[in-house]
């Protein structure tokens, strides 16, 4: 088994590249930044609340409140450490403040962004992954998989990489240094190079390469565009996509 597994990322100009996955080492220093900065926001939460509570103690119980106040302050403290990393990774798309810091992110299992569902199903298993303790079974799991993979990850079909600055990122980095029409530059390439090889492409490959392509650099196509599955409107879209016509 190698000592450092990687994942190799496909695009449809036939150049894959190679995406390092990220030990247990990464896993434990992302882990420990992102665990004090949402015990920090817990406990900076509940002392400003605590203090507010003591303030006005006397107004809540003489309505008969004091449960609800009591809630108040300690339900938004437990929602801020538990809900952390569920948020924060869909928001961030497949990172966090100390996975950025740590220089790692999330993909599936195909080099891409995760989906919602998938970062969701991915933390309900931490619950799994600290038995019987302090994540002592994700960890395990993490230094004797091949992919370095906990609990979670194998749920969901996810990957934590190293995310170099030289190595290219998930599609959706294609969103970035747009011009006038909307397109990067290495987003046109692609969309040229996908309508080159059209006809020559089975259908359905065709069909799930531009559906594909169309998300990823596309922010404001609507719902519809992206259930298409008629070949020659998903070409169209892209033609204009190109021309900086598309609605």
């Amino acid at each position: 088994m190698p000592s450092s597994p990687t994942i190799t990322l496909q695009s449809v100009t036939g150049v894959d590249v190679e995406l390092r996955i990220a030990g247990a080492g990464s896993r434990s220093y992302a882990f420990v930044i992102d665990w004090h900065i949402r015990l920090i926001l817990a406990l900076a939460w509940l002392f400003t609340a605590l203090f507010l509570y003591a303030g006005t103690a006397n107004l809540f119980d003489s309505i008969g409140s004091r449960g609800m106040s009591q809630m108040i302050v300690w339900a938004p403290a437990a929602a801020v450490y538990l809900l952390y990393h569920p948020i924060l990774e869909i928001v961030m798309r497949g990172s966090t403040p100390g996975k950025r810091m740590a220089g790692v992110r999330i993909v599936s299992r195909t080099g891409d962004i995760p989906s919602t569902g998938a970062l969701l199903l991915r933390n309900v298993f931490r619950i799994v992954d600290n038995l019987p303790f302090a994540y002592l079974l994700g960890l395990a799991v993490v230094i004797f998989t091949e992919q370095h993979v906990r609990i979670g990850d194998l749920a969901a079909g996810t990957l934590l990489v190293h995310d170099e600055a030289g190595a290219v990122k998930s599609f959706d980095g294609l969103r970035t240094d747009t011009r006038a029409n909307g397109l990067s530059p290495q987003s046109a390439d692609l969309i040229h190079e996908l309508l080159d090889r059209w006809w020559v492409l089975e259908e359905t490959k065709r069909v799930d390469i531009a559906r594909s392509l169309i998300l990823r650099v596309d922010a404001t196509t609507s719902a519809e565009a992206l259930l298409l599955k008629n070949s020659q409107q998903l070409r169209s879209h892209l033609q204009a996509l190109l021309s900086g016509n598309a609605a």
